[in-house]
């Protein structure tokens, strides 16, 4: 045979669920998005098409909503243990189970009456897991996206490098705005080890980040995320790796002397909000010792 097959996988993408839970009149709302891959002996159905090995990608689609039912979900980490444990132990031929899940929160719109149960969706950011499980060991990576920051003073960029294509001029009060897209690693990697508590950790890191980037006082959007992943791995121990992707979003003043009008920040200025081009700043921050496994391009976790 002139080749040979290299890695595969398989399984039901974006699988939208909603849990409810009532305590009396008061419910609960976890809403996921659940993508489920699965590999291992699968060599047969690409050689020549025999399923026999096959674990259909709508029973995958079943078994998120069946488990969702079961087991409940009391976080988007416990939720996708669940699953990558049956899938890998319930199917010889599963070797390795990955699953993805986004979370979308929802907050409680308070109302002068006792029932509790209704909800708008909350307009920040994105949580995400990734859990994969080999029968042995675990690597779990969470994080969020599209969480909107903003510094309206303390943020300098200056003493940059100059040639003859730079126009941008130096700035000693700008706005300095990002869209947050980070991941962490958890050093939980077999069941023997104590599990983490998923949900105080996710809120944890989310706080530590916040304040890291609101107590900065920044020269660069890089020593910004230094700092935010740097307290991270500094006050949560589960956690040695931290990577981030952080777009740029630029704020330039706008020049409004043509009008006889000065635009000084120090007045409170008038910006223009650009979104594009942008620049790009990635970096990951490592526990000493430890090796980095996230991986470089965030889109492929």
């Amino acid at each position: 045979m002139p080749t040979i097959l290299g890695q595969n996988q398989y399984g039901k993408a974006e699988n939208r669920v909603v849990k409810i839970t009532r305590d009396g009149a008061t419910h609960h709302i976890k809403d996921l998005n659940v993508s489920v891959s699965l590999s291992g002996d699968m060599d047969e159905v690409h050689y020549s098409g025999s399923n026999a090995s096959v674990l259909p990608t709508d029973t995958t689609k079943n078994t998120v909503y069946a488990f969702a039912k079961e087991h409940g979900i009391d976080s988007a980490e416990q939720f996708g243990i669940h699953l990558a444990r049956h899938f890998v132990t319930s199917r010889q031929p599963i070797h390795r189970a990955r699953i993805r899940v986004e979370e979308y929160a929802w907050e409680r719109i308070e109302t002068s009456g006792e029932a509790e149960h209704s909800f708008v969706r909350r307009g920040q950011e994105v949580r995400l897991t990734q859990i994969t499980y080999d029968g042995s060991s675990w690597e779990v990576v969470s994080g969020l996206k599209d969480l909107v920051v903003m510094n309206s003073t303390d943020s300098e960029f200056r003493g940059f490098v100059k040639d003859r294509y730079t126009t941008l001029k130096e700035a000693r009060d700008r706005i300095l705005a990002t869209e947050v897209s980070g991941r962490w690693r958890f050093n939980w990697t077999d069941d023997e080890q104590p599990m983490p508590d998923w949900e105080e950790s996710y809120a944890r890191t989310k706080e530590h980040l916040l304040q890291a980037f609101a107590e900065t006082y920044s020269l660069s959007l890089q020593q910004t995320l230094y700092q935010m992943g740097a307290r991270i791995i500094d006050h949560r121990g589960e956690i040695d790796e931290v990577r981030f992707s952080l777009p740029n979003k630029h704020h330039f003043l706008v020049d409004l002397e043509p009008f006889g009008l000065e635009n000084d920040t120090a007045d409170g200025a008038v910006y223009f909000a650009a979104d594009r081009p942008y620049g790009l700043i990635e970096a990951t921050i490592l526990r000493d010792g430890c090796a980095a496994r996230i991986p470089v391009d965030l889109t492929r976790l």
